[in-house]
């Protein structure tokens, strides 16, 4: 049972965190670089309207599943680092349901009125969240991996 609750957790990871890394490194620079503001908004807007019901799913994986593991060896006897991956967890997923809630509402309602000023400051609140949680989410790697706190 704990390697189906690993899988569930390891995949969430990976869908959350690689949609970030790509969103951010690759999808960014291009659609800034060739389209223009009423075209990459809704370019945005529709992409977020595809990925946050994966980021959803994923989060409703990964927060479960590492509880349970957490749970299942004991809270007390968990490594700190179990400890130190749930903290960057919940914190990720807060900031996740704040993008969700505030900014990317929006940017829907920017893109359906055709108001591009108050879109670019929504696409780019959720640009900096995004890229919080993707280093939040690197560090939570490094933390799984490496076994201990990096630095």
């Amino acid at each position: 049972m704990l390697s189906i609750f690993k899988f569930l957790h390891i995949a969430g990871v990976v869908i959350w965190v690689g949609g970030m890394f790509f969103a951010w490194m690759c999808l960014r620079p291009v659609a800034a670089a060739n389209l223009e503001p009423p075209v990459r908004l809704k370019l945005w807007a529709d992409v977020f309207a595809r990925f946050f019901p994966w980021v959803w799913g994923s989060v409703l994986a990964i927060l479960p599943s590492g509880t349970l593991m957490l749970l299942a060896t004991g809270f007390k006897q968990s490594p700190p680092r179990w400890h130190a991956m749930l903290l960057l967890g919940l914190v990720m997923s807060a900031i996740f349901v704040y993008v969700f809630v505030v900014p990317y509402s929006r940017l829907k309602a920017a893109v359906a009125g055709q108001n591009w000023t108050d879109g670019a400051k929504a696409l780019g609140q959720i640009r900096q969240l995004i890229g919080t949680n993707l280093i939040l989410g690197c560090v939570t790697i490094a933390v799984a991996t490496l076994g201990q706190l990096p630095g």
